[in-house]
């Protein structure tokens, strides 16, 4: 099989990696987004060059798409990424495990809140991964399920199923297109469902998705904005905003605030409330 992994990452641009090297960089869909600024390895400007190297940077730092892929971190990158805010949820009892994707594991249930951080803190959407026998070993051996080991195919609402199985609900289940989400929420009403890597959107979708997902996060999408941010009952941030569209999704948030030490301002108004720079353009 061929080790091969699809990424889409920093604008939205898709990423191929094989054999341990980036052999194909695509075009960005967004000239500038604040978020990557603050990256380790930041993009200023979306070129070619400064992804492959932001991407490189990852694959040194953390071991990205090989075998020394590291699975547990305890630090936030940012106050309310996905993998945060469900590693808050972890630990404050809002649900038993996490069903997520790994490069080179595809859909795993986990249940440790620095599993979750160190899977998906640093990683972008993952397209399409192969097996990497050691980080899934690596995985198993801390305690996580992984949903095929053979051929780490990604199907969330396949993972929303084996954490059920498994007994571990409710589950916190990223997913990110409607269809996704609306399976597992027939399936399981009681998930906590993050919709996530939303840049380019359609407005039905984005529809879709604020009908059922409980935290959605805008990334570049204008439709995500339009749609989320007047129904939501809570905007997190405001550059890159998480829109809670439920009360669970509502707690969440709230309940990852009272673990920060970081000021924070709170604000009645209507939604969505704009405020310093967002990725350019909106799409």
């Amino acid at each position: 099989m061929t080790d091969e992994h699809i990424i889409e990452a920093i604008g939205k641009t898709r990423i191929v990696v094989r054999d341990g090297r980036v052999v194909e960089v695509g075009k960005p869909l967004i000239r500038s987004c604040p978020l990557a600024e603050k990256f380790s390895c930041s993009v200023h400007e979306m070129t070619e060059e400064a992804i492959r190297e932001n991407i490189e940077e990852r694959m040194r730092a953390f071991g990205m798409c090989n075998p020394a892929r590291q699975v547990t971190d305890t630090s936030d990158f940012v106050l309310f990424g996905a993998s945060e805010l469900i590693s808050s949820a972890l630990r404050n009892g809002l649900v038993r495990s996490a069903v997520i994707v790994c490069d080179g594991v595809g859909t795993v249930v986990v249940t440790a809140p620095d599993q979750v951080q160190g899977i998906g803190g640093r990683v972008s959407g993952i397209v399409e991964t192969s097996p990497i026998p050691q980080v899934i070993g690596r995985i198993e051996g801390l305690g996580g399920r992984v949903l095929d080991p053979a051929t780490a195919r990604i199907d969330m609402p396949a993972g929303a199923a084996f954490a059920y199985d498994l007994s571990l609900s409710p589950a916190a289940v990223t997913v990110a297109t409607a269809d996704d989400a609306e399976t597992v929420r027939s399936a399981h009403p009681d998930a906590l469902i993050i919709a996530v890597h939303t840049t380019g959107v359609s407005a039905e979708e984005a529809r879709r998705l604020a009908a059922v997902a409980d935290l959605v996060t805008a990334c570049a999408s204008a439709a995500i904005r339009e749609e989320a941010g007047p129904r939501a009952l809570l905007q997190a941030g405001t550059a890159v905003p998480v829109f809670a569209m439920t009360p669970l999704g509502k707690r969440v948030v709230l309940t990852k605030l009272q673990e920060t030490d970081r000021q924070v301002l709170v604000s009645g108004k209507a939604l969505p409330a704009p405020g310093g720079r967002e990725p350019e353009p909106l799409i």
